[in-house]
């Protein structure tokens, strides 16, 4: 709190929020600092809120790089104005900045170079949204997002079309998120937050993070086109139902642009033909040493879920007549994965202890890939049953009764077998995978168990008894550290159910698995999946359970504790064992963020 006050002291000592001493401006909500030689940022930081000085106090931003032109920084009123070396006082400018607490405007001459904004994305994963066109650049109006920090909503002058320069980069190419403003045009930036609920949330802190973040889960890759997961990284099919619910509830983004805009966007790509991770053949080389010889068995489920989210939200009639047969397509491709006609989907390889090749030759059946779910796959047939109900929902609103029926039979079958087929009588929970050969794979996954109870797929009174069992066992075994999210398994997973040898990623030596156990899928804790674990308590009315796992997610969130790499450089706080030690390998993973929407679909649905 002093140091919000002693920004708003220099607000008050500064006109127009300038401050005096140095080429910058300050409020609460933004603090910026131009270069003297050329016209760009030395410094960015924002915060959504006005409310946490700390996010002010972080650099966002890259050094810009050496100009091939040296300008000259001058001030014209409230204006802070570029002109070459050289140029005469009374030029028109380059590039002219004028600042307010929430935002700014921008003009530049069109003989201007173009204005560059380079994110160092080992701080902060920014990402560009809105509409894109072939070459990866973003039509305006759009959001430029920062998670854990703000976002900034663009406009270009009304009349005008204008599209961003936007390119992202991890590791060898460099780790930055670029934006680039090309000149002759005028530009507005307004400080946003964009989430949905009533307003009464902006009177309690303990939403912060639930504002600030809501849409970080939207992050748009300019090279591969498509939702991600985040912006310099790779697209997921498995992943896109957690970006749909996101944006389901989302309030527009801008005029004209809303987040489904971005789901249809990805969903278009790949009814095109578009391959993306888990899918077989991605990147478009050998499959096998991509580790995809066939699909994921989650991947058409989350795309069927992911249409019918949008279907949904936006009553888009002619989009869905438009691409029935595809989706009907991608129906079909998971359906015939039932290859023994149960109702379940069966993942081609057996799952079966000690069948997983090392040096890996193919990835596990789900979003879960290194370890060993194969054959019945309870994550996946979870999915693909919300798929089958939005199949129906879909096929209804196309006019295909015929389709809705058949859709609806199979997710009946599904449901049917469902409990009594994961169900293990000897822990009281739900397995993770029944292999080929019969046996049952179970090491207390709270994300299936989460994700089949939310999903509707257990009677209350048994799914009563698992969460019992559930949050017992986590005190049996000493995970307290709801702020880390939660272990996807409170158990060591086995080496010979463990697909990945590499110790970084949780493969053990032993044989029982605990040398390597609290690392990365390996029960290593993460925010990715407890949304179905709080959902599901919420559905159950255990309203005391879920919050004592919601808040003090929402304060890890506030403090910005899954962004970000450890102090050697490589791990980084999207994974943790249960001390906080980090263990992710991706900076961001923005599938950690759709925890926030407990807030909206649970807390907020009293």
């Amino acid at each position: 709190m002093a140091c919000l006050s002693h920004y708003r002291l220099l607000l008050a000592l500064a006109p127009c929020g300038l401050i005096a001493a140095g080429s910058g401006f300050v409020s609460p909500f933004l603090k910026l600092e131009l270069s003297a030689d050329q016209p760009a940022f030395t410094s960015f930081a924002i915060d959504s809120l006005g409310s946490n000085a700390k996010k002010l106090a972080v650099n966002l931003i890259h050094p810009p790089l050496p100009a091939a032109e040296s300008y000259v920084l001058s001030t014209r009123g409230p204006a802070w104005e570029y002109r070459r070396t050289g140029a005469a006082a009374g030029s028109p400018a380059a590039w002219a900045f004028k600042f307010a607490p929430r935002g700014a405007s921008l003009r530049s001459a069109s003989s201007a170079p173009p204005f560059v904004l380079r994110f160092n994305n080992v701080i902060c994963h920014a990402t560009l949204l809105g509409h894109m066109n072939d070459d990866g650049s973003v039509q305006l109006p759009a959001l430029l997002h920062m998670p854990d920090f703000g976002t900034l909503r663009i406009s270009a002058e009304a009349g005008t079309k204008v599209s961003l320069g936007y390119d992202a980069s991890r590791g060898r190419g460099g780790d930055f998120v670029k934006i680039e403003f090309p000149a002759g045009h005028r530009y507005r930036w307004d400080v946003v937050a964009i989430y949905p609920g009533p307003p009464a949330l902006a009177a309690d802190r303990r939403f912060d993070a639930y504002r600030r973040n809501y849409i970080t889960a939207l992050q748009l890759n300019p090279r591969y086109r498509s939702l991600a997961n985040h912006s310099a990284s790779d697209p997921a099919a498995l992943t896109f139902f957690q970006y749909s619910l996101i944006a389901r509830y989302s309030p527009p983004l801008a005029d004209g642009l809303s987040a489904m805009d971005l789901v249809r966007f990805t969903l278009d790509r790949h009814l095109a033909g578009f391959v993306s991770y888990g899918m077989k053949g991605y990147r478009g080389v050998d499959p096998v040493t991509e580790h995809y010889p066939y699909d994921s068995l989650d991947t058409y489920p989350s795309l069927l879920c992911t249409a019918a989210d949008y279907v949904e939200a936006t009553r888009n009639r002619a989009w869905l007549i438009s691409n029935y047969a595809g989706l009907r397509g991608w129906a079909a491709k998971m359906l015939a994965f039932d290859t023994d006609h149960d109702g379940l989907l069966e993942f081609p390889l057996s799952g079966n202890a000690g069948s997983w090749a090392k040096p890996m030759h193919c990835r596990p059946a789900n979003w879960w890939d290194c370890i060993g779910y194969g054959h019945k796959d309870a994550y996946s047939n979870a999915l693909a049953y919300r798929a089958l109900l939005g199949l129906v929902r879909m096929a209804q609103m196309a006019g295909k009764p015929a389709d809705a029926t058949a859709y609806r039979k199979r997710a009946e079958m599904l449901k049917a077998v469902y409990a009594r087929t994961f169900y293990n009588p000897a822990t009281g929970v739900l397995a993770g995978w029944i292999s080929a050969d019969g046996k049952i794979h179970d090491y207390y996954f709270t994300s299936v168990n989460g994700l089949a109870i939310a999903s509707g797929l257990v009677p209350d009174e048994q799914a009563n008894r698992i969460m019992d069992r559930m949050l017992a066992k986590m005190k049996q075994v000493g995970f307290t550290r709801f702020d880390l999210g939660l272990p996807g398994n409170l158990l060591p997973v086995r080496k010979e159910d463990y697909v990945e040898a590499s110790h970084r990623f949780g493969g053990p030596s032993l044989a029982d698995g605990s040398d390597g156990f609290q690392i990365y899928e390996n029960g290593g804790a993460t925010a990715c999946h407890v949304y179905w674990t709080i959902q599901a308590l919420y559905n159950l009315r255990r309203r005391a359970d879920a919050e004592q796992m919601l808040f003090p997610l929402l304060q890890a969130f506030e403090d910005g504790r899954f962004q970000g790499r450890a102090a050697d450089g490589i791990n980084t706080n999207d994974w943790k064992a249960w001390d906080g030690t980090p263990h992710g390998y991706e900076g961001i993973l923005v599938d950690n963020y759709l925890a926030l929407l407990a807030v909206y679909t649970g807390h907020l649905k009293k």
